[in-house]
C-alpha cells in the first residue's frame, strides 16, 4: 500500500521545466500571430471608414433628392438626424430623418464634412488614430474621395 502512494505522490501534477516548456512555446506561438491579428484589427478599423463613408453619401443622397441640395458645412452631418434650424431650411425634410443615428469614425470621433467639398460635391473625412491631419499608417488621414483598394 505504501508503494502505491509514493508512486501516485511521484506522479501527481507537473514538473518546473514541463511548464515552463509550455510557456516558451505558447510565448513563441503569441510573437508569431499577434502582430498579423492586430493588423487585421487595423485593417477592420479602415473598413469601416469606407463603409461609414457609403452609408452617409447614400443618405446625403436622399436628402438631396427631397431638398434639392447637400446640407450646408455649417448645417453639417447632424442634418441628416434632424430638421436643421439655419438657412437653407429644408423644405421637405422627411419627418424621421435620413439616418438614425450618425457613425462615429473607427477611433470615436465625428466624421468631418464639407459642401461644397474641396474634393467633389461633399466631402466627408476622418483624420484618423490621432485625431491630427496628416499622419502615416494607423494615424493616415482618410476621406470619401478616397478608393479603399489604394491605401
Amino acid at each position: 500500500m505504501q508503494v502505491q502512494m509514493k508512486r501516485h505522490r511521484q506522479s501527481a501534477g507537473f514538473s518546473l521545466i514541463e511548464i515552463m516548456v509550455v510557456l516558451v512555446i505558447m510565448g513563441l506561438l503569441i510573437s508569431i500571430l499577434a502582430p498579423n491579428v492586430l493588423g487585421r484589427a487595423d485593417e477592420a478599423r479602415v473598413q469601416k471608414v469606407f463603409a461609414d463613408f457609403s452609408a452617409i453619401e447614400t443618405s446625403l443622397r436622399m436628402y438631396r433628392l427631397d431638398n434639392y441640395d447637400y446640407p450646408t458645412s455649417e448645417q453639417g452631418l447632424s442634418a441628416l438626424i434632424e430638421r436643421p434650424r439655419m438657412e437653407p431650411v429644408p423644405a421637405n425634410w422627411k419627418s424621421d430623418g435620413y439616418l438614425e443615428s450618425l457613425p462615429v469614425d473607427p477611433w470615436g470621433r465625428e466624421y468631418l464634412y464639407l459642401s461644397p467639398g474641396q474634393q467633389g460635391a461633399v466631402d466627408i473625412f476622418t483624420y484618423g488614430a490621432d485625431g491630427v491631419r496628416g499622419g502615416e499608417g494607423q494615424n493616415s488621414d482618410y476621406g470619401n474621395w478616397q478608393q479603399q483598394e489604394n491605401l
